[in-house]
């Protein structure tokens, strides 16, 4: 329960609101070319799928990798269920692995964006919350279920109900 609470502070936090600016001060983007942040910000310039392909190699990739390439193809595919854009899928999905990672459950990126994804088809102009898909996702591994248990107990939460 501790650690649900916890994770909803995260998820909430991390999508939070940018701190007030002056007026005085200007946002500029930028491209993260030799590193790899530690979170994709609002404004950063990096391409997700370069970052979260960079992150599961440990050392950035060029943006022609086949594994940034699969990565694009991943989260252009989820994108059509979700509401969060591709930057906030691509940290979401990062917190949810580090998370994992720490109650020894580790699964790649695209598998997670991939089963997600799956389960999120688009029912009309209603889509899912990939924030909250990803802490049901989470509870349900924790509690025991493997990957393909955890994507099943989600799938039926999240059929449409018979008319």
């Amino acid at each position: 329960m501790r650690r649900a609470f916890l994770l909803t502070t995260l998820l909430l936090a991390a999508c939070g609101s940018e701190e007030p600016r002056e007026e005085s001060q200007s946002v500029v983007a930028r491209t993260a070319e030799g590193d790899l942040p530690g979170w994709l910000t609002p404004t950063d310039g990096t391409d997700p799928a370069r970052w979260l392909a960079g992150r599961e190699a440990g050392h950035p990739l060029p943006d022609d990798a086949p594994e940034v390439a699969a990565m694009r193809a991943s989260l252009k595919a989820a994108r059509t269920g979700f509401v969060e854009d591709p930057r906030m899928m691509a940290n979401r999905t990062v917190q949810l692995g580090q998370m994992l990672a720490e109650i020894g459950k580790t699964e790649s990126y695209r598998s997670l964006i991939d089963g997600l994804g799956g389960i999120a088809l688009p029912r009309g102009r209603h889509k899912s919350l990939y924030g909250e898909m990803v802490q049901h996702y989470y509870n349900a591994r924790a509690q025991g279920a493997d990957h393909d248990g955890a994507l099943a107990q989600l799938a039926s939460r999240e059929k449409p109900a018979a008319p």
